[in-house]
């Protein structure tokens, strides 16, 4: 099963991605603001993003956090080329490099994380002190964010929003993960802190991508969100990390890749303004050849 929620997990990174670039190509022009709410594209990037949201929910019912997650990283792979095209230009050979190696990182932490599928179980006073800590994450970094500009205030923000959607993701993970054909099990309040949650991490993902520098803040999310659950995953849930020398040395590596990979993908996509306006130049009174200039 934990195969089937992997290959799960990868079609829906490619809806997420194709969500998550047609959002931003709306918040760059219109802002992160209730005007989005009248742009046709931003809904549909909207549901195809929740679908592979949805697809993604499914896969961590399916198989461990520590093993999922990680698939997410895949999503920038695809919305960088999906971005540059919506933005009328072609991918870099830098960004296809940091694409091959996000893929190779990707696989090799597929192959050498421990795919044993254990029941996820979360106290009610971890659910709290996860929340809790992620909520001090939220403030610290959008507090720090107003005092930023260009990519450090995208990064900044995506940090915090990267946080929230892995608390998303974990929580979903044991509910999920937790049911056993037991549907009474969903009558419990993290049923409840699910779509809180998920709303807070919209907004504050369209807050991030309205700073303009979309690969730059996805690339942050990416990379904040598969550390948080993995650690969530370990430390809270008791899902299993390499341990032996052999395993873990090589899935250390595979992991730097993909980061590196991440990273160099993010700040290769320069996404992040609106064309802007050329400058009239001044009139020349009483200049024959100006007035000729400007009736042309």
């Amino acid at each position: 099963m934990t195969w089937v929620g992997v290959t799960i997990a990868l079609v829906g990174a490619l809806g997420y991605a194709l969500g998550a670039a047609l959002q931003q190509f709306e918040a760059v022009s219109e802002g992160a603001t209730l005007a989005l709410v009248r742009r046709p594209r931003w809904w549909i990037g909207g549901v195809i993003g929740f679908t592979g949201a949805s697809l993604h929910a499914v896969a961590l019912s399916l198989a461990p956090l520590v093993v999922v997650q990680p698939v997410s990283v895949a999503t920038l792979v695809f919305a960088v080329p999906l971005a540059a095209t919506l933005h009328g230009r072609r991918p870099r050979r830098a960004e296809i490099a940091g694409s091959i190696a996000v893929a190779v990182g990707l696989l090799g932490l597929m192959l050498l994380v421990p795919a044993h599928n254990v029941t996820p179980v979360l106290s009610d006073a971890h659910a709290l002190e996860l929340i809790g800590c992620v909520a001090l994450v939220v403030a610290v970094t959008f507090t720090a964010a107003r005092w930023l500009k260009g990519p450090a205030k995208a990064l900044m923000m995506a940090v915090g929003a990267g946080a929230v959607t892995a608390t998303v993701s974990t929580f979903v993970r044991v509910v999920g993960g937790g049911l056993e054909g037991d549907l009474g099990r969903l009558v419990h309040w993290f049923t409840l802190a699910i779509p809180v949650l998920l709303v807070c991490a919209v907004v504050l993902l369209q807050k991030s991508y309205a700073v303009g520098y979309f690969g730059i803040a996805y690339a942050g999310v990416q990379v904040v969100d598969p550390i948080t659950s993995v650690t969530a995953g370990a430390v809270l849930l008791g899902e299993s990390l390499p341990t032996e020398v052999d395993k873990a040395i090589p899935a250390l590596l595979a992991a730097g890749l993909l980061i590196a990979g991440t990273i160099t993908l993010g700040r290769l996509a320069p996404d992040h303004s609106k064309p802007a306006a050329v400058p009239a130049e001044p009139e020349r009174i009483g200049d024959p050849m100006a007035a000729s200039e400007a009736a042309a």
